[in-house]
């Protein structure tokens, strides 16, 4: 359940989101990451992944994020769950005004994707990142370094 734009800042004012990042990995061990579109994390390298909607379950959050962020048919089953993080931001979608703070549970998948195919909704651009370029770049946000060092 999406909430109206007013009660939805509200929320992200006022409370912690929980979300599901995607952590998607070639038969070459690279990783794909997006070109952020919006706040928070705008014009950084980010992986892929959303929020958990009210009423929804993780399961059925996760393959719906697979299918609206990748376009692939995945199931929760077919994941490594890597750990509960949090990401703590000074910003949100409605500006500088209101910070975000997401509970995310992040989950490895495999998958060999086209990235010319994928739909381009929170992302304008996807590449594929060698672990090593994801931990030394500026431009690779610091939420999804995290996934590549040993604490969260």
């Amino acid at each position: 359940m999406f909430l109206p734009d007013d009660t939805f800042r509200t929320v992200v004012d006022s409370t912690p989101l929980v979300s599901i990042d995607l952590i998607v990995k070639n038969s070459e061990g690279q990783v794909l990451l997006g070109k952020r579109n919006n706040k928070p994390a705008k014009d950084f390298w980010f992986v892929p992944g959303g929020r958990i909607q009210k009423n929804e379950t993780m399961s059925d959050a996760f393959t719906r994020l697979c299918k609206e962020e990748l376009g692939l048919e995945k199931r929760i089953s077919d994941a490594v769950f890597l750990g509960p993080y949090e990401h703590f931001y000074n910003d949100s979608i409605f500006g500088d005004n209101v910070s975000t703070h997401y509970v995310v549970l992040g989950y490895s998948i495999e998958s060999n994707l086209n990235i010319t195919s994928i739909p381009c909704q929170q992302h304008n651009e996807y590449s594929w990142f060698s672990e090593m370029q994801i931990k030394t770049s500026t431009h690779v946000h610091k939420h999804s370094k995290a996934y590549f060092t040993s604490t969260n």
